[in-house]
């Protein structure tokens, strides 16, 4: 027996015999058509193998070629702008050659062999690096610089380092002990790459989307959980924080969606433009694709492979959103495996290490001191999207993300149903960074942002507790200072959470509109309140001049909000001056729809 051959197979997974030396993770050939696999057990001569691919037509006796090595992620120039599948491979280059569906045993190089980069040195021969150095720098896509680094696992001194055009196969020099220098450099997506320290986690990701950045903020580094049943907005959240989040690269890891979806993100970004820079989004974003048809096992394989290439951005001082959608199809794959393979199931029969294993991966994203000089910052920021069947949260793939994650954006179906978008359940989400951004929210925003969010929070707190009452009673037989807070959450719920991911002005909402919305609705719930209290009936107080000038302020674009603000609060200041006028029928019960929503 000249070498390894199948024993058995079954669904994703294959035996294979003799295989003594094989190690754990490590990649596998098998059959004639070269299916790539990864093995997961090994027992004496036998090594059971996972295969990413499709395994129809697989016979026992067809040989097997152990690699040497584990599932690696090539990472270098041109990793920007790509769409690969789980296991690395851009699919443009495996449609041109095997057409629109993946076939058996397909091969492509993560990186263009032909392309060739003009290399810019930044330190001279002789000089002494370690792991993380920069050594130059590649004009990947306009205003996005790869920085090449030195492997995490080199040091040494230069013997030659040169300016000049290079393919990703080329040495572009070398250490003295003979280790060559090029521009991409392979990486195990299994393993975290290394960081020199890890850094508090202070600063907001800024979403521009007004629930999240004022009442539920993520710090860059940050790990979110976003479960929520069919139907509730996940994936156009994923897609919008893609589009408009502050965020230098995008990573967006489509993980056993359908194909539709996906289709509809491979349309879109191309077309969108990023406002920093005039160009296509895609030239800061690296699309990962794993869809529903495709191989199961593949899936897990692609979310290592999305936080791998997050990680070697961040390395290189980039602040990356790392999007991941969804993290229930990732943990369905895990499930699979572990049934194939007899393990003992746990909860729902997902695997008992399955905690443990999603614990670490959200231990991965972080801001982080990158390894090597000059010193630099970089953050992957995690947001995973949970899809619980049935919309039940106490699920164990939930519950495991909520132990792990920072933050939770909790979707309910039935904001969704009322066409309140985000559909965010502001009862049930939180954040834990809140408190360690506020200090940069009042610095940067204002001095009165940690004060207004939790003046948002109570307010929408007891209108869920006045609107319990209003059912059973009536409105009718509530006090008009509660009828009043009634009418302001529902212009909180309109103007200040909602928020339309279609349209073009208000899909995204710059901190300064986000601040301005927020003051000014907590003063006209005051101004009306102080009217109020000076004896003037809610029914006889015009509140919509001033609803109008909010909904102007909505819609204001940088150079008006100044504008726009002012002449809310002057009607504002109009609203509570009417506290001493006469008690004139104006009709207090408006909406946000009325005179210029």
């Amino acid at each position: 027996m000249s070498g390894p051959l199948v024993v058995m197979a079954a669904g994703a997974l294959a035996r294979l015999r003799p295989m003594r030396e094989a190690s754990l993770n490590e990649l596998v050939r098998v059959g004639e058509a070269g299916l790539l696999g990864e093995v997961i057990r090994v027992e004496g001569d036998v090594a059971t193998v996972q295969l990413f691919e499709e395994t129809a037509g697989l016979r026992l006796g067809e040989p097997a070629r152990p690699t040497g090595g584990p599932l690696t992620a090539e990472l270098g120039p041109g990793l920007a702008g790509s769409v690969l599948d789980g296991v690395g491979r851009p699919l443009e280059a495996v449609a041109r050659a095997s057409g629109a569906f993946l076939q058996p045993g397909a091969e492509a190089a993560t990186l263009s062999r032909e392309h060739r980069w003009e290399f810019r040195a930044a330190i001279r021969p002789g000089s002494t690096v370690a792991g993380g150095d920069v050594l130059g720098t590649v004009d990947e896509k306009p205003g996005l610089e790869h920085r090449i680094l030195v492997p995490p696992r080199a040091a040494g001194r230069i013997a030659a380092l040169e300016d000049g055009s290079y393919t990703v196969d080329e040495p572009i020099g070398a250490l003295e002990d003979g280790t060559e220098l090029r521009l991409a450099q392979p990486w195990p997506v299994r393993v975290p790459r290394p960081v020199a320290a890890r850094l508090r986690g202070d600063r907001p990701m800024v979403t521009g989307q007004r629930v999240f950045d004022l009442l539920f903020p993520v710090a860059q580094g940050g790990t979110v959980a976003v479960p929520g049943g069919f139907g509730t907005g996940k994936t156009v959240i994923e897609q919008t924080l893609a589009k408009f989040a502050e965020a230098d690269v995008v990573v967006y890891v489509g993980c056993g969606e359908r194909g539709n979806e996906m289709a509809e993100v491979l349309e879109e970004f191309p077309a969108l433009e990023d406002p920093r820079s005039g160009r296509s989004i895609m030239d800061r974003t690296v699309l990962v694709v794993n869809t529903s048809n495709m191989p199961v096992a593949a899936r897990e394989a692609s979310t290592y492979l999305g936080m791998t290439v997050a990680e070697y951005y961040r390395d290189m001082g980039y602040r990356v959103a790392l999007l991941s959608d969804s993290l229930s199809r990732w943990a369905e794959a895990l499930r699979e495996i572990a049934s194939r393979l007899q393990e003992l199931p746990g909860e729902e029969g997902y695997p008992t290490y399955l905690s443990s294993r999603l614990g670490a991966l959200f231990e991965r994203a972080g801001r982080c001191a990158p390894l090597g000089k000059p010193e630099r910052e970089g953050a992957v920021t995690f947001v995973a999207a949970v899809s619980p069947p049935g919309g039940d949260f106490s699920e164990p793939v939930t519950q495991a993300s909520l132990r792990a994650a920072g933050a939770l954006w909790a979707l309910d179906p039935a904001l969704a149903h009322q066409r309140q978008f985000p559909a965010v359940d502001w009862e049930v989400s939180y954040s834990l960074y809140a408190g360690p951004t506020a200090a940069w929210f009042a610095d940067e925003v204002g001095a009165d942002w940690p004060d207004l969010r939790q003046e948002i929070l109570t307010l929408l707190e007891r209108d869920r507790e006045l609107r319990d009452v209003a059912g059973l009673v009536g409105p009718e037989a509530l006090e008009d200072g509660d009828r009043l807070l009634l009418q302001v959450a529902r212009l909180v719920r309109e103007l200040l959470i909602g928020q339309s991911a279609v349209d073009p002005v208000d899909a995204f909402s710059p901190l300064a509109r986000t601040h301005a919305l927020a003051g000014l609705l907590v003063a006209l719930r005051d101004g009306a309140r102080s009217a109020i209290d000076r004896g003037r009936a809610l029914e006889s107080l015009d509140l919509a001049p001033a609803v109008r000038a909010l909904s102007a302020v909505r819609r204001a674009g940088p150079d008006e909000l100044p504008a726009r603000v002012v002449e809310a609060r002057s009607a504002i200041a109009a609203l509570r001056r009417e506290g001493t006028a006469g008690d004139q029928p104006a009709g207090g019960d408006v909406t946000a729809g009325e005179g210029g929503a």
